[in-house]
């Protein structure tokens, strides 16, 4: 999930996770959140890993899952209406549509969409 292959992001490991955890269980309730581009690209990797995790079904991916999320409201709804969905597919389970220059520093935004 957190591999090592991640973006920094000029925050250490604890602030790092904590930012994902955030980023991912957020896009697994609503559906899709707006934040920088280097964010969007970490969020849908991690995104699709657990959504990969949530097709399985089985005990050990809950366990899994759980490593990230710790939310029992975006664990639930990720295993019983998000993977779901994705029965058939076979990863590109998340779209990241590039949107604005944001205000005050010129960030490029984009949003994290589930498909």
């Amino acid at each position: 999930m957190l591999g090592a292959a991640t973006r920094k992001l000029n925050r250490d490991t604890g602030e790092r996770k904590a930012l994902f955890r955030d980023l991912v269980g957020a896009l697994i309730l609503h559906g899709r959140v707006e934040t920088t581009v280097a964010r969007a690209k970490e969020t849908k990797k991690i995104t699709d890993g657990l959504v990969d995790l949530a097709l399985r079904g089985d005990l050990h991916s809950q366990r899994q899952v759980r490593r990230l999320l710790t939310d029992d409201r975006i664990v639930h709804r990720l295993f019983a209406e998000v993977a779901p969905k994705f029965q058939k597919g076979r990863g590109g389970y998340t779209r990241i549509v590039r949107t604005r220059a944001r205000r005050g520093d010129a960030a490029e935004m984009a949003l994290v969409e589930l498909l």
